[in-house]
């Protein structure tokens, strides 16, 4: 085997990126405070052709230098909107119907893997801030809440880890639905 050089990956320059059909998925950040954590949504949003990203409340905005160390130029192809709080941004979500899911540990959270993901369906999907989590308001808003099953003594996962996860999850079942 022999590692590939960029110039061999065929991945498409911006123009047609921003033309190329999405994942009916909208990532929520609720508050996030690491900027390299913003920045790595992005890069991961990009790679899983994820349709937008809602950055809410204290969720710093693009264009800034920490965001882009990580996100490595993916706040140009990915669209993105601000709302100066995560309940606006799930309100103007609903109006569009809209399932909205909090990734978080609650009661009867669904397991990531026995969510059932209903391709007719455009998804909401929020992860909560570092420390806290997604506001519990946010969660009394949310049509589900799913938990990535977790076995060792840690109790939860880096929110950038967490977004790779679950959308890993939607995008293997609604990326060959395009």
């Amino acid at each position: 085997m022999r590692k590939l050089k960029n110039s061999e990956l065929n991945r498409p320059d911006i123009n047609t990126y921003k033309r190329t059909k999405k994942i009916p998925v909208i990532v929520v950040l609720d508050n996030i405070r690491s900027l390299n954590n913003i920045g790595s949504v992005f890069r991961t949003a990009d790679a899983f052709l994820i349709k937008e990203i809602y950055l809410c409340g204290i969720t710093a905005q693009p264009p800034h230098k920490d965001i882009h160390k990580t996100a490595l130029g993916a706040t140009d192809s990915v669209d993105w909107r601000y709302f100066s709080t995560t309940l606006e941004a799930i309100n103007s979500l609903k109006k569009k119907n809209t399932c909205i899911v909090s990734v978080e540990q609650v009661e009867n959270a669904i397991p990531l893997h026995k969510f059932e993901i209903n391709p007719q369906k455009t998804y909401a999907l929020i992860f909560g801030n570092e420390v806290k989590g997604v506001q519990q308001d946010v969660i009394n808003q949310s049509d589900y809440c799913v938990e990535i099953p977790q076995f060792g003594t840690k109790h939860s996962l880096n929110i950038s880890v967490s977004t790779g996860i679950v959308l890993w999850q939607f995008v293997k079942i609604l990326y060959y639905l395009l």
